[in-house]
């Protein structure tokens, strides 16, 4: 296999760890490839990233490499979360905020566990919004981040505290996270129909 695939391969593994990254280590042994190739990859991929035309960089925390925005975009991203109408919540989206707004603080992984599936994606989408916040990480191996709901979060949905939230029934533990995801979505369109009637 040719550099440039592992070099595509690699930008798309970056992309799928998320906020986690990814170290040479860890890339060079699901790559497959020695730590020096690795290391180079690495090093074409930050070049590519610097050109004026890539909207991504590529950003080293100790030895951790992730994907991130690139800092002179910030205030077109500011812009876009401020944006009334910047698009709806997805149905995952609504989701995970609904398991992090009922079982905060919680973990990426025990959110997955609940919904059975990735959820790199609607956490970034959360953050990007600043309805979730990271509130430090969880005493256990590997010292995961723990994520709740912000202030913005109660300001979005026209909350004064958590008290605030729809009541869960008595039934909540054998309760679908779809279920539990519709409680917002009853919120999320109160609070549409009230902005598109003011």
């Amino acid at each position: 296999m040719e550099l440039g695939h592992y070099k595509a391969i690699t930008e798309g593994l970056l992309f799928a760890a998320g906020e986690e990254g990814l170290t040479v280590q860890q890339l060079s042994k699901i790559l497959e490839l020695d730590q020096s190739t690795v290391q180079m990859i690495m090093d074409e991929l930050k070049f590519d990233y610097e050109n004026d035309m890539r909207g991504i960089t590529l950003m080293q925390s100790n030895e951790v490499f992730h994907l991130t925005t690139k800092p002179e975009h910030a205030p077109y991203f500011e812009k876009w979360i401020q944006t009334p109408h910047s698009s709806r919540l997805s149905q995952a989206a609504l989701e995970t905020l609904a398991i992090i707004a009922y079982r905060q603080p919680i973990t990426r992984t025990e959110i997955e566990e609940i919904r059975g599936v990735k959820s790199d994606r609607p956490i970034q989408t959360l953050l990007s919004r600043s309805l979730i916040e990271e509130a430090g990480r969880k005493e256990t191996s590997g010292r995961p981040i723990l994520y709740t709901t912000s202030r913005e979060f109660l300001t979005y949905f026209g909350l004064t505290s958590l008290d605030d939230l729809p009541p869960l029934p008595e039934d909540f533990d054998e309760m679908s996270v779809e279920k539990e995801a519709d409680l917002f979505f009853e919120k999320f369109q109160e609070r549409d129909h009230q902005e598109n009637h003011s």
